[in-house]
Order: C-alpha cells, then structure tokens, then sequence
C-alpha cells in the first residue's frame, strides 16, 4: 500500500514500507499454507463440540444429514470449518454453508468481497453470488454452473473433495498470484485476483489443496494465473474535471504541439503508405552492391545559398524569389516561436499541470507492470528462437573513431606494429616517419603497450568533462598516433582506419543481431571534405548490411575563423552543403559522394553544451553578416542545419532519392532552449538528460514521442 499512498518517501520510511510488506507477505503465505492443510479426518470422539447456539440463531435446517452435522459439531480438527470457527469475531451460524457475509469476514477480505461483487454477498441459490452482484462479474459468464467447486463434503474428507474439485488449479494460482503481490490491501492485487474464476470472490466456498506441499512448483502456478486471459489488464484511472486554469494549460501544449507540426519535415509518403514497398531481412536483398555507380541524367533544377539557406527553383528561367520548396517559415519566425515555447515552460501552472501528468504516467505504468509482468514474461518466452542475444539490437549512438573497444584497437596496433614497421605513416617535423620510428620517437615499444597505458576508456573522470573526453580519442595520449590509427585524411589515406573498421564490420556480421550508426564527422572548413569521405569509404567498400552512416558536424566556427580558414558563418554551410547539393542535381559531378549518400540516414551535431552562450533573437545578425569571433548559438547551428536539410530532403524526394533526418545531440548540458530547437525541428535527439529540469518539455516530448538516442556508458550521466 505505501507504494501507492506515499508519493516521495525518504529512506527510514521506504526501509519501514519495506518491513510491512515483508511483514504483510509472511502472514499472507502463512494464511494459505495454512488453509491447504488437509490431512486425514480424525475420529469423531476427539472432535470438540458445540454446546450452545449464538442468540438470533434463525437458521433452519434444510434437511437431517445437515442439522445433524451442526449438532455433532464444526467438523474434523485443523479443517477450514475449525478454524473458521474458532474466531471469536465470527458469527458461528450456517455461514459456512450460505456464505460469509460481508460483516463476519477479515478486514482485509472485506475488499476482496467489494472488487467482486460490490456489496453484493456470497448464496447457494445464485450459483456463488448474489443477484446484486452478478451484473459485475459478467466477464465470468465463461464459467457454468458445472464448473463451480462442489457442495462441501458431510463426512469431514476435505482431502478427497480437493482431489476431484475442478476449480483446484485456479485456487492455487490465486494463491500464488496473491502472496506476490504484496499483500491483499494492495490495489494491484485487488485487481489481478479479482478477475480470476476461481478465486475467492467468484466462488462461494474455499476448496484446497491436499498439502502445502503443491505450493512449492510456483513457477507453475504463476504460468495458469497468467494465462487465465489471454487479454492484458488495462490500466484505467478517472479524469477530473478540468478547471479553468487546466484549460488555459491545456491550450498552451496543444499550441506548442502544433509549432513542432509546422516546423518538422514530413515525408510524402508516411510509413503505413510504404507498406506495399518490398521489404527485405537484409539490405543486400535489395541492393546487393550499394556503393556500383548507375548514371543518371541531370535534373534541371537550379540553386544557391542566399542568407545561410540553399534555395531551389526549378531551372534557370525560374523567377528568383519564388521558391520551388519554400521553408516554413524564416530563422526570425523560427526564434519568435522558440521563444514562445520558452515562455510557456516557465510558467507556474504549466509546470505543475505536467508534473502531476508525468507522476500519473509513472504511477500508471507501475501499476501495468504489476498486473501485466507475468503475461509478458510468458509472451516472451513463447517467442521461439528470441532472447536477449538473438533479438536484433542497434546501437544508434557511436561515434566512428570509437566504435572498436580498447582491446581491440590494442591488438590491431601491436599487429600493425610487428607487420609494417617500415611503413610511411606520417610527415611531423620536417621530415617524413615510419611506424616504428614514430614509436621510438615516443620511447615506447610493442612490449611496453597495455590496455592501461592506451588510455582511451571515458571513465568516471570525463563526466562533465567535454575537454577530458576528446582526449581520451588518443591512443597512448598522443596525437600523432590518433592521425595514423583513427584519421580517414592522412599520409597513408586511412588505409589503417578502413581496414580496423572492417574488423568491426566483421565481427557484427558474424553477431547476426547486433547494428551500428556510424556517426562520422564533416566539419566544414571546406567543401573538398564530402569527396575525401566518400573516396574513402567507397574505395575501401565499408558497406554492411549492420551498418549505416550518420553524418555529425561539429559546432567549431569560432576555431576556423580564428585559424583564418573561413571568413564568416555563412561560408562554413556553403561547405557542408553546397556539394550535397551539387551531387543530387548532377550525381555525376560526385559519383562516390552519390553512392556514399545512399547510406547516410541523417545529420548530428556536436560539441560542448555547457560552454555559456547568448539565445538568439529574430535581430540576430545573418549567417553573411556573422563574422564576430564569438561561436553561434546552438539554436542558430539548428535552425540553419535543418532548413537547408528541409530544402535537401524536398529536392530528394522529388528525385526519388533517400532522405536524411536531422538528429542531434542536444539537452546534455547547457540551457533548455536546446532542447526546444530539438522539440520544433527534430525527429529525435542524443542525450535529453536536461529534460529533468523542465517538467513542461519532459512532457511535450512524451505527447510528441520523440526519441532519446541514450548511452549507459555516455560521457554524462
């Protein structure tokens, strides 16, 4: 009950819940235990008898054999009718044969006679229940008048009653069903017991098991109380009615709702309209060699950037201004609404309306897992062929320089080290270096390394850390060797990188079950990038039917512009972009870059959240006119990024190509407006750990069921 009563319990009264349940659970095995005791009668002359009647005794005997069972007494000792009796709060009267009433049960039987029939109360003449409750118990119909326990036996043999009682199975999973659920005072409990046919509140009289002994396979009887329906328990709670404030609330969510309706991309085609599409266990079924070049012809379509965001019309004879696929609306609307949003967050009654939602969310949930557990454990283990090992499992948040574990990336560097000591690897210095003088250089040999000495684990010292975690991408803590081992554009052109990756190819492969997004980064300091990666990853064929690609772009325009490789923002989109869309115009301008782009499934960004930052305006300057020192916002990055990906994506889909999602990390640190841009632009997002500080956006992100990308072992927790 104190799981349900107490909404925030500290740690002496959780230990004390703990201690009652604990309690509550021993005399609730203890009752039944007791109850299934049926040894062999005893002989009459050592059963104590009756020598008086309660006063306002009104039974009347119905026939000889019965009034004479009363007179001779309550029946064979440590049978139920004895104990029964022995209460000195029961009405010893002809209630064992009619029926507890409600007043002469236990307290804590008393709701299980309620859940069942109301107040309705238990006869012979109704089959178990009284006309008044039989209206609530419908969902019984199944059970016929044949299938209801038997009249108790006269001559004392209980034992023999329960071997031939057909209701005897459902008894014991009652039981059982009933001692795991706490105690009997748990609503839980309440509900699971009280729709079984054969527990004590569809039946009038209690038939048990010859010996406790039949209690000990609980597996068993778990397996009946669970498959007694094939349907799970809903969870259903009672809505109040909303008042005025409630509505105002309710208004606000809905708005915010439609801002991300009118903000996110939709493809043409939902999923349930691609049902008729062929479908395929493994990619290669479909296309067996994804990274063969087929020409096509050039589209029409012209473009260019103008104010940060690439626009299209449909050729050249097009009038500018009019857009072939128009934005919805401009990076000023975009801010105007995101603040909108953040205003609404704030407020007092927002804040609390969500909360209690949330907690009713949790509060109901818990409440599903305890009716519905035992289904859907055995659901799972009727699944032929399924478990935790050979379910598919995808793993939609790995960076690509850290897709190898320690060991791995260890011996294949010993490997490269005894193999190819001569090897040309690096230019540092004024002078050009092979493998083993870069390791001398370092006064290090292949004896010397160790898992411990590699360094690259995000242990507890990265949390918070965001400078600590990008060093732990150094092998050894030396840069030189992350440039040789984990470097795609380098003297020896990721040849090291290519084949490493192929052994992580490998080993999924051979795993069957287990797939990978490769999140790979484009940085935009130029737009000869997207040809580098492309060559790379198609000259070295790193396709598999367990891996796809996802593109993340880091958000360091303050370091190109200080190091002079760019002049303002809009330069560094021009480079991320403008080639995307040079190879889906004209894929032959960029063969490698268009078969490439067939894998990709989306677009991240990255960096450091926590760095402080100012929320952008709609008078924020434009991406042309953005030249300060000072790095942009993360909801510029966002808006900027998706309204070219919109653009793309559009363009895209009119050729019949993939489309791209925009996914990124947001909500690991830093201020909520993260996580707003996220909730108006994105289909999902990596992290969301701040969504604990903003009630209001933890349930917005319920209602709108985006999903958090969230590692165990992230370098945040």
């Amino acid at each position: 009950m104190w799981l349900f009563n107490n909404r925030s319990l500290t740690k002496s009264g959780a230990f004390a819940g703990v201690i009652v349940c604990m309690a509550v659970d021993v005399c609730v095995i203890d009752l039944f235990m007791f109850l299934f005791r049926a040894k062999s009668p005893l002989r009459r002359s050592s059963r104590p008898t009756r020598t008086s009647t309660p006063p306002n005794h009104q039974y009347q005997p119905q026939d000889a054999n019965r009034a004479q069972v009363l007179e001779e007494g309550p029946g064979p000792v440590g049978s139920p009718r004895v104990e029964w009796l022995a209460r000195e709060d029961v009405d010893h009267d002809d209630s064992y044969y009619n029926g507890p009433t409600t007043s002469s049960l236990p307290e804590h039987w008393q709701s299980f006679n309620t859940a069942a029939g109301g107040a309705g109360s238990f006869s012979r003449q109704t089959g178990g229940l009284s006309a008044a409750a039989e209206p609530s118990m419908t969902n019984l119909a199944g059970l016929s008048a044949a299938n209801q326990s038997p009249e108790p036996p006269l001559n004392g043999n209980y034992e023999a009653a329960a071997q031939h009682s057909p209701g005897l199975d459902l008894v014991r999973s009652v039981a059982v069903a009933s001692t795991s659920s706490h105690h009997f005072n748990n609503p839980g409990s309440t509900a699971l017991v009280s729709q079984m046919p054969g527990s004590p509140l569809a039946q009038h009289k209690l038939i048990m098991p010859s010996s406790a002994d039949k209690l000990a396979d609980t597996g068993k009887a778990i397996e009946q109380a669970a498959t007694m329906y094939d349907d799970y328990c809903r969870v259903i709670t009672p809505e109040n009615l909303l008042t005025e404030e409630s509505e105002e609330v309710c208004a606000m969510l809905v708005e915010c709702l439609e801002l991300r309706r009118k903000w996110l991309f939709k493809p043409q085609l939902t999923p349930e309209q691609r049902r008729h599409e062929q479908e395929a266990a493994v990619p290669a079924d479909v296309d067996p060699e994804p990274f063969s070049y087929r020409p096509l012809p050039r589209s029409n379509h012209t473009y260019a950037m103008v104010d940060g965001v690439v626009r299209v019309w449909p050729d050249k004879r097009s009038v500018p201004g009019q857009d072939l696929f128009p934005l919805p609306g401009t990076a000023a609307d975009f801010f105007t609404d995101m603040h909108r949003v953040l205003r609404y967050a704030s407020l007092g009654p927002v804040k609390s309306f969500c909360h209690h939602r949330l907690m009713l969310l949790e509060q109901k949930f818990n409440l599903h897992v305890m009716l519905n557990a035992d289904k859907e454990f055995l659901a799972q283990k009727s699944a032929p062929h399924r478990d935790f090992y050979n379910v598919r499992k995808v793993d939609t948040h790995i960076h690509h320089s850290a897709c190898m574990h320690q060991k791995h990336l260890l011996r294949f560097i010993k490997s490269k080290l005894r193999k190819e000591p001569d090897e040309l690897v690096i230019f540092r210095d004024g002078k050009w270096l092979t493998l083993k003088e870069v390791f001398e250089s370092l006064r290090m040999t292949g004896y010397d390394l160790n898992v411990d000495t590699l360094d690259m684990h995000a242990d507890k010292n990265t949390f918070h850390r965001f400078d600590k975690f990008n060093l732990k991408y150094n092998p050894f803590g030396q840069s030189r060797l992350r440039e040789i081992f984990i470097k795609q554009d380098n003297l020896i052109r990721g040849r090291f990188l290519a084949e490493l990756t192929r052994e992580v190819f490998t080993d999924l492969e051979a795993s069957k079950y287990q797939h990978a997004e490769m999140r790979i980064s484009i940085y935009g300091r130029k737009q000869v990038e997207w040809d580098i990666l492309a060559a790379w990853v198609v000259g070295n064929n790193l396709a598999s039917n367990n891996v796809v690609w996802l593109i993340q772009i880091p958000r360091l325009y303050n370091v190109y512009r200080d190091q002079g490789i760019i002049e303002n923002y809009a330069q560094m989109l021009e480079n991320i972009f403008l080639p995307l869309f040079e190879a889906t115009v004209d894929p032959s301008s960029h063969p490698q870059l268009h078969c490439f782009l067939s894998q990709v499934v989306g677009f991240d960004m990255v960096d450091d959240e926590s760095k402080p930052e100012r929320r952008p305006t709609k008078h924020s300057p434009l991406p042309q006119d953005w030249s300060s020192k000072h790095n942009a916002a993360f909801s510029y990055y966002a808006y900027h990024i998706y309204a070219n990906l919109y653009t793309l994506n559009k363009l895209r889909e009119s050729m019949g190509l993939n489309t791209f999602s925009c996914r990124p990390h947001a909500g690991e640190a830093g201020d909520i407006d993260h996580l707003v841009s996220a909730l108006m632009l994105c289909e999902n997002i990596a992290h969301g750990i701040n969504l604990r500080k903003s009630p209001c956006l933890q349930y917005l992100f319920y209602m709108a069921q985006i999903g958090l990308c969230m590692s165990p072992l992230s370098n945040n927790s």
